[in-house]
């Protein structure tokens, strides 16, 4: 009981948990407001149901008024039970399609092979844990720069980019630089809330969002882009592809961060005294490497190569690949951890929303509720015979506006991409690439750069207490205008050139 609290007096409910509940109750509105309306010409019963739940899931998503994982749970059981008591769209006279079909498309999202490489990736991240891989990784690098206190962000910076090939989840890579950073600066007996201190955690997170745009296997969102690829035109783009696509872009954008953030935040002192002794300490502390890291190691070099090589010099995708490295992994002897190591803290929940993500986002396409509102979107914005570049700029500035909301870019992803890819085939406009299109969009789902609660490695680097949350959202706008910039820069030259805009001459 705290003091001032008479006895027996019911305490207040935090303010948090209210807004919350009234955020939950919102979403119910929301969802019995949509399903109640008129149905409106052109969409049929089961789309207006779908409608419903992606308001619902909309308002949850993006005022967290329940745990990711429960909301994805919730969404599910609300697809079954809403869709089942309306006509299928293939027989719209019908009588309801019933739980087993509607059951069906609930769980379609399991079925998508994305989810496997999610999962997959969730089992790499905690192998790299398990062995210490990934820390002594970070220290080597960061032990081959000086004490300057900009080439220890610039070690910063290339550590993050090296994670990001083979650590295949934002989370873990900032989970495992934070604390790395965090000891730095305590052993360097730099001030906590010193620029020093600030400038190297917000690089840190900033630098794994980046790489998220260059790098196919570097973030979930990802994975959604391609199930609804995969699901929509039966094709898919290589780990490769992708990379070819998105890596000048995300170099670029990393050297202006640098420039961004060491000017913004400008450190105190322009050397740190004993620094590298410091990093060679602490590389020290862990000891060689052990047997199970050289395996490790050994194991994500040789499925690094598979990535790149897909389409090249073999026809194995992504996802098999993956899988097989994982059963590697698990094998007595010859892997690195047994699955009881394997599930501690493993993030099973980031599984299920993906594919309860990737389930909304069929339904919404099956019951034609996407595409109903992107010829709503098109007509509305004037876009049907746009350029590639005008839809791409529209499009872009739409989703990092709406990106503000969501704390989730696989949410954010799970709620677009099916609009995004229902908009490219809506327009009249010739030769639009909608493939290359979506890829390019999907980039900017990556641009959680403003606010810290746009992504879980931006939630960890704050909990560290090095900076204020207005130094994040000041630097944030910044390099997102200077994201922006790149995007049309891009937008008129190389993607141009490369054929991922449009197909036409």
């Amino acid at each position: 009981m705290t003091a001032g609290t008479p006895a027996g007096a019911v305490k207040p409910a935090p303010v948090a948990s209210n807004v919350k509940r009234a955020a939950l109750f919102a979403a119910l509105a929301a969802l019995l407001a949509i399903v109640m309306l008129p149905q409106p010409a052109g969409l049929p019963p089961a789309g207006q149901m779908m409608l419903g739940i992606l308001a619902f899931a909309v308002i949850v998503w993006m005022t967290e008024a329940l745990d990711y994982a429960a909301s994805a749970v919730v969404t599910g059981a609300l697809m079954i039970f809403l869709l089942a008591c309306v006509p299928d769209v293939a027989t719209p006279g019908g009588a309801g399609m019933g739980t087993g079909a509607a059951l069906g498309l609930a769980l379609s999202g399991f079925s998508n092979s994305a989810v496997a490489l999610v999962a997959a990736a969730c089992f790499i991240a905690a192998a790299m844990t398990a062995t210490g891989l990934d820390r002594r990784i970070a220290l080597v690098v960061l032990s081959k720069v000086d004490a300057r206190t900009n080439h220890i962000v610039i070690g910063a910076m290339v550590t993050g980019f090296l994670l990001s090939f083979i650590v295949p989840s934002t989370t873990a890579r900032v989970a495992c630089l934070v604390p790395i950073m965090m000891g730095f600066i305590m052993a360097f007996k730099v001030d906590k809330r010193s620029r020093f201190a600030g400038l190297l955690v917000i690089t840190a997170a900033q630098t794994a969002s980046i790489w998220n745009v260059g790098i196919k296997t570097a973030a979930a969102q990802n994975m959604v882009a391609i199930g609804f690829i995969e699901k929509q035109f039966a094709t898919s783009i290589s780990w490769m592809e992708w990379f070819i696509a998105g890596a000048p872009f995300s170099a670029l954008l990393s050297i202006a961060l640098y420039f961004i953030m060491t000017r913004m935040m400008k450190p105190e002192m322009a050397e740190i005294a004993g620094g590298q002794s410091t990093i060679r300490q602490q590389l020290d502390a862990i000891g060689t490497m052990t047997v199970k890291e050289w395996k490790l190691l050994a194991i994500v070099l040789v499925l690094l190569g598979f990535w790149a090589t897909e389409k090249v010099l073999h026809n194995f995708d992504t996802s098999s690949t993956t899988i097989a490295a994982i059963a590697l992994m698990l094998l007595p002897r010859l892997g690195v951890m047994d699955w009881k190591e394997s599930q501690r803290g493993f993030p099973w929940g980031t599984v299920i929303l993906f594919a309860v993500g990737i389930s909304i986002g069929t339904a919404l396409l099956k019951t034609q509720a996407a595409g109903w509102l992107a010829n709503l979107i098109v007509q509305n914005l004037g876009l049907q015979n746009a350029s590639a570049f005008a839809i791409l700029m529209l499009m872009s500035l739409f989703l990092i506006v709406i990106h503000l909301g969501f704390a989730s870019a696989t949410a954010l992803a799970s709620t677009m991409v099916p609009i995004i890819i229902s908009v490219l085939m809506a327009v009249k406009t010739p030769g639009i690439n909608v493939v290359g299109m979506t890829m390019l969009l999907q980039f900017v789902v990556s641009f959680g750069f403003i606010l810290p609660v746009n992504a879980p490695q931006n939630m960890i680097a704050c909990g560290t207490d090095t900076f204020e949350a207005r130094d994040f959202v000041r630097t944030g706008l910044v390099i997102t205008l200077a994201a922006a910039v790149l995007l049309v820069i891009f937008s008129l030259t190389y993607w141009q050139w490369m054929g991922y805009m449009s197909t036409a001459g």
